[in-house]
């Protein structure tokens, strides 16, 4: 609870115990809960920030939102800055940086998969990325030094048993380690967490068999629902374990990825049920836009206007 709402709240005590009765309209401003931050995950402009770091979270900026969650980077390390300077620069735009991502084991496509093409329409080239399995501290390290709140693992093998039991022993890993550092942990999903493997749903996997405390979730609700997941229902049998969410829409295929509330997703009925999941902060996304600028404005108004989220 903030410094102003208990301010509030005491003060409005006082007066119900001074005998002044409240109306049912100043009833209901003792339940008021304030609005949740409109984050943005910035691998919503992967290919574009890196050309102009600034100048891209300034636009972010202007649009409205306040939080970052930061991801991947052509530049390598946090979009070519130190953690110190990238928040120092976040900060200077009146945005806070909350989370960031990384991956769980060295990078390798999926099956069936491809680079995405960059502006010269050539596949994109990455930088050797750090991983979880093998840079474990050193990420814990910087993002500590970054003021972070949160690090995410974005993705990591679950197509094997064998992958699974490796990927769950990072999560653990790296989840104490986190924790010591005073940040909390995610495990971050795409749909293939949700396809059998050997009988057996690597997403449940993950969950049973992470720490609870120390490896919480970051629902990504579109993937989850591609993965024929119904998002309340996972907040229902796993309270609390979902603070973090990505918000995007799909189409009534599930094949392509929309701007929030352009497509068939009802986030109307997985907002009511943030309680239940212990949602503390959410993040815009869209993977690999044709307008990024557009998208990220369409998704702000509709939750801000219409979700009222």
């Amino acid at each position: 609870m903030n410094y102003n709402r208990r301010k509030f709240l005491q003060s409005a005590g006082m007066l119900a115990l001074g005998g002044v009765a409240l109306s049912g309209k100043a009833a209901s401003l003792l339940n008021y809960k304030p609005q949740h931050a409109v984050g943005l995950q910035l691998f919503t402009f992967f290919g574009v920030i890196d050309d102009d770091v600034k100048g891209t979270l300034t636009k972010i900026a202007a649009v409205g939102y306040k939080e970052m969650e930061s991801a991947f980077s052509k530049k390598g390390g946090y979009y070519g800055l130190k953690p110190k300077e990238f928040k120092a620069l976040v900060n200077d735009l009146g945005m806070s940086w909350k989370s960031h991502h990384v991956i769980g084991a060295p990078f390798k496509l999926p099956k069936g998969y491809k680079m995405p093409v960059g502006a010269d329409g050539k596949p994109m080239v990455l930088p050797t990325m750090m991983n979880l399995r093998d840079n474990m501290q050193q990420i814990v390290d910087e993002v500590a030094e970054g003021g972070l709140q949160y690090l995410v693992c974005a993705n990591a093998p679950t197509g094997t048993l064998e992958e699974i039991k490796s990927t769950v022993e990072i999560l653990n890993k790296t989840g104490e380690a986190a924790k010591k550092a005073g940040i909390q942990f995610c495990y971050h999903n795409h749909d293939m967490e949700f396809k059998e493997v050997e009988g057996k749903v690597p997403y449940h996997l993950l969950l049973s068999e992470t720490d609870a405390n120390n490896v919480k979730m970051e629902l990504d609700l579109a993937w989850a629902v591609k993965g024929g997941q119904d998002p309340v229902e996972l907040f229902k049998k796993h309270p609390g374990r979902f603070p973090l969410w990505h918000v995007k829409d799909l189409d009534a295929s599930h094949a392509d990825i929309l701007p929030v509330g352009s497509g068939t997703i009802n986030f109307k009925r997985i907002f009511e049920n943030q309680a239940a999941a212990g949602m503390q902060h959410f993040f815009v996304e869209h993977d690999m836009p044709k307008d990024a600028y557009g998208s990220i404005k369409s998704s702000f108004e509709y939750i801000t206007q219409t979700l009222k989220a």
